[in-house]
């Protein structure tokens, strides 16, 4: 029989190069994209994964994870169901939280801001590039909703791809992006003995401002 982990036994020693408020760029989305390419360069899978967080209308918390198609000074876009959990929950209270973990090089990001539905028109640009089964996918899915069987989503693909044979997959009404608009940004980074750096980006009129917090 596998002996059980024991999570409290558990422990990481972080890498020492720190985070020095005198290195940061006046805008956020520059260290970002930076932190990014860093995380492409380890190798890591999935490097633009980003866990978001809503409330549901009944004021429960509600996390999944998604992955960021867009980023620019204003923010982060992803894509998904607009009647999804998530999409209903954004409807309901647009402010989210995101987070970025990209545990191999001991960093995270994390984003707090209100998400707006993007364009129609950026929804189906981007649902245009997407593989052409996963377009099927997003018109047979009635995300988060009970199902019958695994089997009942792959007859319905299947009717979809008949339907749509030799024809382009259009875009569906209930399907388009959110785009996060950031209030603050912190970046996390890894320190030995626990004496983490954290430095988060506030958005004010005049621009940025930022401060350290505490490990």
């Amino acid at each position: 029989m596998t002996e059980p982990i024991d999570l409290a036994r558990l422990r990481n020693e972080y890498q020492a190069v720190g985070l020095s408020r005198h290195d940061l760029p006046d805008e956020p989305i520059q260290l970002w994209w930076s932190w990014l390419q860093e995380a492409q360069d380890c190798g890591i899978a999935e490097l633009n994964a980003v866990i978001v967080a809503t409330v549901d209308p009944d004021g429960g918390p509600s996390v999944r994870t998604v992955l960021c198609k867009g980023a620019d000074a204003t923010g982060f876009t992803f894509f998904t169901n607009y009647m999804s959990r998530k999409g209903q929950a954004i409807a309901h209270e647009p402010r989210v939280a995101l987070l970025f973990p990209w545990h191999q090089i001991s960093r995270q990001v994390i984003v707090n801001g209100v998400a707006r539905p993007v364009s129609r028109q950026e929804s189906e640009a981007y649902f245009a590039t997407r593989p052409r089964g996963a377009q099927l996918s997003a018109v047979a899915s009635a995300q988060s909703s009970p199902v019958e069987d695994r089997e009942a989503l792959e007859r319905r693909t299947a009717e979809l791809e008949a339907e749509y044979d030799g024809r382009e997959v259009p875009c569906p009404a209930h399907w388009g992006g959110f785009h996060v608009w950031p209030q603050t940004i912190e970046f996390w980074q890894g320190r030995h003995d626990r004496l983490h750096d954290r430095l988060r980006y506030i958005a004010t009129d005049d621009g940025w401002r930022v401060e350290r917090l505490s490990p």
